[in-house]
């Protein structure tokens, strides 16, 4: 059955417009109540980023869930993935994240993670919108959930995320730029940094509600890079508005994306013999580069369908322990249980320690093939597969790369948008082939 509702990470979209909406919300926070609430009095934690709308949805959430009979506890704005530790460590039922991640302050979303820590399944999110469709029932008042503020939620979570490196390293030495993105690592990720003892430049910590990922964090990583050249830092780190994406600088003012983020933990587990299996999980998206020099350590790369849900199963499926995105979205399941920005750069600066090398030197020894993304909009659901207009461009594309290159098209699971992804050796003909698959997909689309 398909759902009308969650998407690949939760519920999302431009608030104000079904079914981002207040009374939407209202309604869901009542059926979850009902779905996950196993006992009287259960426990959620509802969490946010700080765009605006987090205060409306946290409101309308959290009456929903007291009209359940539902206990919750506020947690303020926190990391998304601090919200999976949380509700793992505080025995909650579930954990409630209000955020649309890496997306701009006018959209919003709601996702969920269970009483481990981890994603819901398919068949409870499915439970969960079948309540949506049944009126709400308040209880009676004597049963209505109460409302409790946890204070100590940032000092906890940076706790955990010190207690993922040896307690032996030391950060000192080590000049570090951060860039919050003005959202819910604001408060917590310098903090994190700075304790192990690294000398901290924070940026992006000034959140108004309106300037989450607003030209900075890990999607708008230049204002970052500059920093890092300005104050001849060593590493640069760009986490997004919710924390669970990190895109890293070195100290010449590269772009490290999560590939090469991904393949530097990977190596590093391997050499300590701590790499669970003979592989990591990447996406359809993961550059021909880290299959290859993956390849070259005896690692096997197996790709799954982008999103970090998808990323997860693979990981489960296999037994493996390391797996990510090119976006950032790393997923170390040896020290929690989701996507870590802050737990992912810490496992690279604590192998730059280790090893006493520099992020470049790190990154270096992987060879990127030049890979060019172009996001179509669409207005309209577009069956790709079944578009010989579409199929033909893609095999004409295919044909001129060769064996070199790679050529993908996915409709994203989060904005509407066909994205299109092309790989090869030559950079100049890898974009040239992207803009032309590009116009061929959007005129095919203003055609139909």
């Amino acid at each position: 059955m398909g759902k009308k509702y969650f998407g690949t990470d939760g519920i999302r979209g431009k608030v104000g417009e079904y079914p981002i909406a207040a009374d939407l919300m209202l309604h869901l926070g009542w059926a979850v109540g009902k779905v996950l609430a196993r006992r009287r009095h259960s426990k959620v934690l509802i969490g946010k980023d700080t765009r605006i709308s987090g205060y409306m949805f946290e409101s309308a959430l959290q009456a929903g869930l007291s009209a359940a009979g539902v206990d919750i506890k506020l947690l303020g704005p926190m990391p998304t993935p601090a919200i999976a530790y949380l509700t793992r460590t505080l025995h909650a039922e579930a954990g409630i994240v209000i955020s649309a991640s890496h997306n701009p302050y006018y959209d919003n979303g709601v996702k969920f993670f269970s009483s481990t820590g981890t994603k819901l399944a398919d068949e409870v999110e499915l439970a969960i919108e079948r309540k949506l469709e049944s009126p709400m029932q308040t209880v009676d008042s004597s049963l209505l959930g109460k409302v409790e503020r946890v204070v100590d939620a940032s000092g906890r979570y940076i706790e955990f995320c010190k207690s993922t490196g040896p307690a032996s390293v030391d950060l000192s030495g080590l000049k570090l730029v951060v860039d919050c993105a003005h959202g819910a690592t604001y408060h917590v990720a310098p903090d994190v940094f700075s304790e192990m003892g690294a000398d901290v430049t924070a940026i992006g910590i000034s959140p108004n509600g309106l300037n989450i990922n607003d030209n900075c964090g890990s999607t708008a990583p230049e204002s970052l890079q500059r920093k890092v050249l300005e104050c001849q830092a060593d590493v640069g780190i760009a986490l997004d508005g919710d924390g669970d994406r990190v895109i890293m600088v070195d100290h010449r003012g590269e772009i490290v994306d999560g590939d090469e983020i991904l393949y530097i933990i990977a190596r590093a587990r391997q050499r300590s013999g701590m790499l669970a299996g003979a592989g990591v999980v990447g996406t359809l998206m993961s550059n021909l580069g880290l299959e290859r020099a993956l390849s070259a350590l005896g690692i096997v790369l197996m790709r799954a369908q982008v999103g970090d849900r998808y990323v997860l199963e693979m990981l489960q499926h296999n037994n493996y322990s390391i797996g990510g995105e090119s976006s950032g979205h790393i997923i170390c399941l040896d020290r929690t249980t989701t996507g870590d920005g802050i737990i992912s750069a810490l496992q690279v600066l604590v192998e730059m320690v280790n090893v006493g090398k520099s992020l470049y030197e790190l990154k270096s020894t992987m060879e990127k093939y030049p890979q060019r993304v172009v996001n179509v909009p669409v207005g309209q659901c577009l069956d790709l597969n079944d578009n010989r207009i579409i199929t033909n461009a893609v095999q004409e594309v295919e044909s001129q790369l060769g064996e070199e290159g790679r050529v993908l098209l996915r409709s994203s699971g989060t904005e509407p948008v066909v994205r299109i992804m092309v790989e090869g050796r030559d950079e100049s003909q890898v974009n040239v082939l992207a803009q032309q698959l590009a116009q061929a997909v959007a005129s095919n689309i203003s055609s139909v």
